[in-house]
């Protein structure tokens, strides 16, 4: 075990520790917490009491989660007069000062009370924890969306590339480690230990993972990858246990077949695009053979895509779509066999060329347009009629 790990684990459990005291410690109603946490106390002080205000919430029933939401989207929110007075004022005199009045009346106070939360010692994983109880209640409460917008807000910078590790995991990691990777593949399910060692110990297998230093025994999200001699056109070879490894040395392939966001209560916060970029600059520098770095995507919105296509219904249902048919309808919207890839895409994937002079470039033009960088193959096949 890494000094890394076993840190990780260690804060974990005084974090623990000092959530159970700090409950049995208070009795202030939550608001009244909250109120006194943004009022100015002493850092050791306003820590503890941000430890007692995510343990009070912690501990709390769903209906007393729902009334913190709540106080946070009715109680500390922004003052609209205020806002309309500081931003014409500002209009009427753009200085730097104006320009400060303003932006400070325009910050929601539940900004500044997630940010003191956030000091407390295991306060960024509880207030992740925290936004998955925010987006389930802001279903059936549109009101609290505006509160989950200054999560998502604080999270893009609390979770920026920057302050991202990069980590390769191994048979060898962390057991606790592992277990998350079992619980979180989210598109080739990992049935058992050994279908987990398949993935990782042989030679031309490769997992990677983001962890951030707030959380550093929990993954972010995580890729796998399959170095390979030639593009694949299914998984199936990827992940049958009856193959024989790879030499590294030999491979020209780097493919890209499974990526597993792990936190809910990130949902909206990417991190795909830079995680396989850096991916991409690890495994050129470690395997000098490859020439082609490609995903193996299934298409999961594809069946329900298909429904409302004329034409294509027949496709459903059947255990052997036509495959021409089929490629020209995803060419519209390539081969997982699995039950799961029958139901949701029935059975196509598709691949992805990471063509590294061009991926910044083909990034923005989606991005700006969403102009699909494609082949020449795949564009012809989208030119055809759908139903033919």
């Amino acid at each position: 075990m890494t000094l890394g790990w076993a840190l990780g684990d260690l804060l974990t459990t005084l974090f623990e520790r000092r959530l159970d005291r700090a409950v049995s410690g208070s009795t202030e109603p939550l608001p009244e917490m909250c109120h006194a946490l943004l009022s100015g106390r002493g850092e050791v002080s306003g820590m503890k009491l941000a430890q007692q205000v995510l343990a009070r919430y912690q501990a709390g029933s769903t209906e007393e989660r729902i009334s913190f939401f709540t106080f946070l989207a009715e109680e500390m929110d922004v003052d609209p007069e205020k806002v309309a007075e500081a931003a014409r004022v500002y209009a009427e005199n753009p200085d730097a000062s104006n320009l400060e009045a303003l932006l400070v009346v325009s910050e929601p106070p539940r900004q500044e009370l997630l940010r003191r939360l956030n000091q407390a010692p295991g306060g960024t994983a509880a207030l992740v924890s925290m936004r998955v109880d925010l987006m389930r209640a802001a279903k059936a409460n549109p009101s609290l969306e505006r509160v989950d917008l200054d999560f998502r807000h604080l999270f893009a910078s609390w979770f920026n590339r920057g302050f991202l590790v990069l980590r390769r995991i191994t048979w060898e990691s962390p057991a606790n480690i592992l277990e998350k990777i079992i619980q979180y593949e989210a598109v080739h399910e990992i049935h058992s230990w050994a279908d987990l060692r398949l993935r990782l110990e042989p030679p031309d297998r490769r997992l990677f993972a983001f962890f951030h230093p707030a959380m550093p025994d929990d993954p972010l999200i995580f890729v796998e990858v399959a170095l390979t001699q030639g593009v694949p056109g299914a998984i199936g070879p990827i992940l049958t246990q009856d193959r024989s490894p790879l030499p590294p040395q030999n491979a020209d392939t780097a493919v890209f077949y499974s990526i597993s966001n792990c936190q809910s209560g990130l949902r909206g916060i990417s991190f795909g695009n830079s995680l396989i970029k850096q991916v991409v600059e690890v495994l050129a520098r470690d395997v000098p053979g490859l020439s082609r770095f490609v995903t193996l995507s299934p298409i999961p919105g594809l069946s329900d895509w298909l429904k409302e296509q004329e034409g294509a219904t027949s496709l459903l249902g059947t255990e052997t779509p036509d495959p021409e048919k089929l490629r020209k309808l995803a060419a519209h919207a390539g081969a997982d066999l699995s039950p799961k890839g029958m139901k949701q895409s029935c059975g196509a994937m598709v691949n992805y060329l990471y063509e590294i002079a061009r991926v910044e470039t083909n990034h923005e033009a989606y991005a700006r347009s969403r102009n699909v960088a494609a082949s020449k193959s795949v564009q012809a096949l989208a030119k055809e009629p759908r139903g033919k």
